[in-house]
């Protein structure tokens, strides 16, 4: 029943597309733009505000009012600064890198929901630019497009350190986003659909979805700084390894275009995770007692201020953690989260089965927590025990290696310096084993007996 009501949700919410005009299509694709571009400009000087309060700075405040044109102006600057091409590059591909980088992070963002249907110039649309039945997986394609360009500039710039960072960057997405795509199996499983319009509508219904698939959420949210490339996964661009990762060797509009289309994915997957877990564009209690809270334009604002917490969230990593290791990135990613994430599935599939046929939700959730409680311990165990254990071989390891090593003869710690020339000359022996005489007083001897 559930499943059916979901259904006919999604199918009266994709009902309401495909019937715009061309010039209310063209506006639409115009205002996702400046959204996407104000949002970008926003993001850099928030988080250079933010991470200079982490840091008891002050941060930009010399450009507009409080500095909030300061990304503006170096957006500028970097549009009129000479472009330096290097000699070893392939121009063609070179030239095509940044732009597989940037276009596919702007149309993600098409089947966005950033409200519901509203009146523009008295013709009433959806605001959303479009949907699709499987419009999430349009998102995760696009998404997947944008490490074409990271890998073509790295093998384009004609150098090492770009090479070694789009490496990178193209294992590093594709291991997490192996993690992403299965953190949203389970809310595909509770909201019948893969349209991003259906999912929203299906949470009006009931509780936002990042409450009961709180592992999927977790998931999610790192995978998705996973995604980005953002710190403390920002492995293919390491300032301290690789100069600047793939586009150490672009400058001027090309290099302008990689950081758009970072900062353009950083909005694509918050405003993904405030569809999929936090109920889309609609009000958050307690503003959704009020009445017209989720009528008119005023979602729009509800949508952008979850999308800036989410932001929020990358300015705190990058602000508070370290970067990891390549070898524990990786060791995360397809160690930890892949298989939490297939349990967790699992554990979904079968809820959703026993209540469908009539079993008791609340005995069914406390026997699922309990049962994810002793797992997590026998985990944590076996865990300790583990490390341990390597503990334990690593110190028989030492030792071994100890014992292998050739000896060297080491002095005595009872030497005995051997007695002044001086003294043997004038007949004075010393007791075997006595210690040497003072310097100062060896030289008071040596002076008498010379006077002698």
């Amino acid at each position: 029943m559930n499943v059916l009501l979901a259904a006919n949700n999604s199918n009266a919410t994709l009902a309401l597309f495909g019937h715009d005009k061309i010039w209310m299509v063209l506006l639409k694709v115009v205002g996702v733009f400046a959204f996407l571009v104000v949002m970008t400009l926003f993001s850099i000087v928030f988080e250079r505000k933010v991470v200079g309060r982490m840091q008891n700075r002050i941060g930009p405040n010399r450009v507009g009012p409080w500095g909030t044109l300061q990304s503006l102006a170096d957006g500028i600057k970097l549009a009129f600064k000479e472009e330096i091409i290097p000699a070893l590059a392939d121009k063609p591909v070179y030239w095509m890198a940044p732009v597989l980088s940037a276009v596919p992070a702007f149309l993600a963002f098409s089947v966005i929901p950033f409200g519901p249907e509203v009146s523009i110039f008295h013709h009433h649309t959806p605001l959303q630019l479009t949907d699709l039945p499987v419009g999430v997986l349009v998102i995760l394609a696009c998404s997947s497009l944008g490490v074409y360009g990271i890998v073509l500039s790295g093998w384009a710039s004609g150098s090492t350190y770009p090479l070694l960072g789009s490496l990178r960057s193209a294992a590093q997405m594709i291991s997490y986003e192996v993690a992403m795509g299965l953190s949203m199996v389970a809310v595909f499983l509770y909201a019948g659909t893969l349209s991003t319009s259906g999912i929203v509508e299906y949470q009006r219904h009931t509780i936002w979805n990042g409450i009961p698939l709180f592992v999927s959420f977790a998931v999610y949210l790192i995978a998705m700084v996973g995604e980005t490339n953002r710190a403390p996964f920002d492995l293919p661009e390491a300032e301290s390894e690789l100069v600047g990762g793939f586009h150490t060797e672009y400058s001027s509009m090309k290099f302008a275009l990689f950081f758009l289309a970072e900062y353009i994915n950083m909005v694509t997957v918050s405003a993904l995770a405030t569809t999929l877990f936090l109920g889309g564009w609609r009000a958050p209690w307690p503003l959704s007692l009020w009445s017209d809270a989720n009528l008119g334009w005023w979602p729009l604002l509800w949508f952008t201020i979850k999308v800036v917490l989410f932001i929020f969230a990358f300015v705190w990593l990058r602000g508070t953690l370290p970067r990891l290791r390549y070898d524990q990135f990786m060791q995360f990613g397809w160690k930890v989260l892949i298989p939490i994430n297939l349990v967790w599935i699992m554990v979904v599939t079968t809820l959703r089965v026993l209540r469908d046929r009539g079993w008791n939700v609340a005995a069914m959730s406390a026997i699922v927590i309990g049962g994810l409680l002793i797992l997590g311990l026998i985990w944590s165990a076996a865990d300790s025990a583990r490390l341990k254990r390597q503990e334990a071989e690593l110190a028989a390891e030492q030792a071994e290696v100890a014992a292998s090593r050739p000896t060297f003869p080491i002095p005595p710690m009872d030497l005995v310096v051997p007695p002044s020339p001086r003294l043997i000359g004038a007949g004075v022996t010393p007791a075997l084993g006595s210690r040497p005489p003072e310097p100062n007083q060896q030289i008071g001897n040596d002076r008498g007996q010379i006077d002698g």
